[in-house]
């Protein structure tokens, strides 16, 4: 498959997506721009670190853009502050140049998507049984 045809496929795929799906899409790109701002701090990539970096920080900002608040209530808080703690982190990574910030924030983001993808797209209920909204 030519690059064009894969970006056009991807860009379908998006385009397709529930607002669920969108989000998951959204911690994959996070937490593959982490993983390349890792190898770049191991290989002393600075330009390529900082690039990553700021994808990620972008993506977590993005997110945090995405809550519905009032919607969301005290879940969507607590996402909100644990987005700040991580853009925060990742800041710091790009500062120090060093990878354990990088390694939390991959971790933090790794245990999110996993969480996110135990939500049924086709059943999109919480526990008190109200409709989930998402708004991607």
């Amino acid at each position: 498959m030519s690059i064009q045809a894969y970006k056009n496929q991807q860009d379908w795929d998006i385009l397709g997506a529930s607002p669920l799906e969108l989000v998951r899409v959204l911690y994959r790109g996070a937490i593959q721009s982490v993983r390349l701002a890792r190898t770049s701090v191991a290989n002393g990539q600075i330009r390529e670190r900082s690039k990553a970096i700021t994808k990620a920080c972008t993506i977590v900002q993005e997110l945090t853009i995405c809550l519905d608040k009032e919607a969301g209530g005290e879940v969507a808080s607590s996402l909100a502050e644990l987005y700040v703690y991580i853009h925060r982190r990742l800041v710091d990574a790009n500062i120090e140049q060093s990878d354990p910030p990088l390694a939390e924030c991959e971790r933090l983001l790794s245990t999110l998507l996993e969480a996110w993808n135990q939500i049924d797209d086709r059943a999109p209920e919480t526990l008190s049984g109200e409709p989930l909204r998402l708004s991607a």
